[in-house]
């Protein structure tokens, strides 16, 4: 019972992580992936770097920075909604297509939710991007339950 309530929970706040995210003007989001981007270079770097290089860093690379984050957090957010499907006892292709439906329908929702946000713009490809993302946490969560069971049943 704690174990779903848990999972419930980690759910909930990857979902909530995201429209906190999405929720972000144009400007605000830009200023976080800018930060993001200045910060790792400087580090890189060991150095402050100067505003041209600045603006050389995230010119190069604010597209994969962004992409990223939505592979990376709807990756999360798939492993989790597999995780606590697992609790209701779904397994095998249903556990895949439940948790890939469930996760490209708050993808679409998220889109949708950014038209309403100032700057922003609701993207199919970003839709894309977050369901390839969700599939790839969906399906390392699968082969790695697959492959524990599989190492039970040879300790047996």
């Amino acid at each position: 019972m704690y174990k779903k309530v848990i999972k419930i929970l980690l759910v909930l706040i990857c979902m909530i992580t995201i429209f906190t995210f999405s929720n972000d003007t144009s400007t605000e989001s830009t200023k976080k992936s800018n930060k993001l981007i200045i910060s790792v270079a400087e580090m890189f770097n060991k150095k402050e770097l100067s505003k041209s290089e600045k603006e050389k860093y995230i010119n190069k690379f604010v597209v994969l920075v962004r992409k990223s984050a939505h592979l990376f957090i709807y990756l999360i957010l798939g492993i989790l909604v597999a995780s606590l499907l697992k609790e209701y006892n779904i397994t095998d292709k249903r556990l895949i297509i439940y948790s890939l439906l469930f996760c490209f329908l708050y993808a679409c929702s998220d889109e949708i939710h950014q038209l309403f946000i100032p700057g922003r713009s609701g993207e199919i490809k970003d839709i894309l991007i977050d369901t390839i993302g969700s599939f790839i946490g969906i399906s390392l969560y699968y082969l790695g339950r697959r492959r524990k069971h599989e190492q039970e049943k040879t300790i047996c």
